[in-house]
């Protein structure tokens, strides 16, 4: 029995490091080269940035679309509807946070103050003139919160996509799913660090968005990336503290313009779904789109991602 055992665990313990192995042979010939550019945001840092849609001499009568990713996301999320964006005339620019994607790591701790102070730096340093839309996906809602209780003057309209609100994040529906969340993330951290994930970068886990071929090969390879994946685990178990961080911002002006645009059904929802809305219904100028058929991922891929493009639009023109 015990010599069955012992080969039962050499076999296993074969398996895992063969599966490891051919994973990082794997992973190592698929980097991608990465679109857009480094920007220095000053301290020797820089962060990721990738522009999309006419040049900014072209789009100035139009706002730029800046567009936030959610947990664990970064620049390739937003491949689909940056895409989407510029067939429709808009110009949109996505990043990489610290440490994730292509971005260098930043100073702990990972919470709102700080990634919303490395936003605001980058800004600045891209070169980009307001006013700007702000569009954000699930936890990158408390992020809009704090930029725009920072700098009211300079965003003309707010998208939220799927997006956790402060409040929704501080109410008794949200906290077990918090928890539950930041636990899985961690053991996600440790997977991606040992190498787990490398030989599952071509499987649909890989990709659960639906981006184009580019966007798609960075999200693969930062789907199996430890590092990528230990930073993501961080900001998450500081969802909570993000959450009183956003707060404390100010609510949103009525005045202005605020779409949501949420994924899944909503019966059976209900609950979450109006305070996910809540934002919108606050607004003077607000827009609901409940995409049933999408997924909470799904909604930034090809198939939905001209959801997002309607809500920045009717918020362009919301008090136009």
């Amino acid at each position: 029995m015990l010599r069955f055992v012992g080969r039962a665990l050499a076999g296993f313990v074969l398996f895992l490091v063969s599966f490891i192995a051919v994973g990082g042979l794997m992973s190592a010939a698929g980097r991608p080269m990465p679109r857009g550019t480094m920007v220095d945001i000053g301290e020797g840092r820089q962060l990721r940035l990738v522009c999309e849609g006419p040049a900014p001499a072209a789009a100035a009568a139009r706002p730029l679309v800046w567009l936030e990713a959610g947990a664990f996301g970064f620049a390739a999320d937003w491949g689909a509807t940056q895409d989407a964006l510029a067939a429709a005339g808009w110009r949109s620019c996505a990043y990489d946070r610290a440490g994730l994607g292509f971005s260098p790591p930043g100073p702990a701790p990972r919470d709102g103050l700080a990634i919303v102070g490395d936003f605001e730096k980058l800004v600045v340093a891209s070169g980009e003139t307001g006013p700007f839309i702000l569009v954000g996906h699930s936890m990158a809602g408390l992020r809009l919160r704090q930029y725009v209780g920072r700098h009211p003057d300079r965003v003309t309209g707010l998208v939220l996509v799927d997006a956790a609100t402060a409040e929704a994040s501080r109410s008794d529906q949200a906290r077990p799913f918090i928890k539950a969340f930041t636990a899985a993330s961690r053991w996600a951290a440790r997977g991606a660090a040992i190498g787990l994930y490398k030989p599952l970068v071509y499987t649909s886990l890989g990709d659960k968005i639906g981006l184009p071929p580019a966007a798609r090969a960075e999200k693969r390879w930062a789907f199996a990336n430890g590092r990528h994946n230990r930073v993501a685990a961080q900001e998450v178990a500081l969802w909570s503290v993000s959450a009183d961080q956003a707060a404390a911002e100010p609510p949103f002006d009525p005045r202005l313009p605020v779409a949501v645009v949420t994924a899944g059904a909503v019966k059976g929802r209900e609950a979450w779904k109006a305070l996910q809305a809540a934002p919108a219904l606050a607004s003077q100028h607000g827009y609901v789109d409940h995409v049933e058929a999408a997924t909470h991922t799904r909604l930034l891929g090809q198939a939905f991602a001209g959801h997002i493009v309607k809500a920045v639009a009717f918020v362009a023109g919301a008090r136009g």
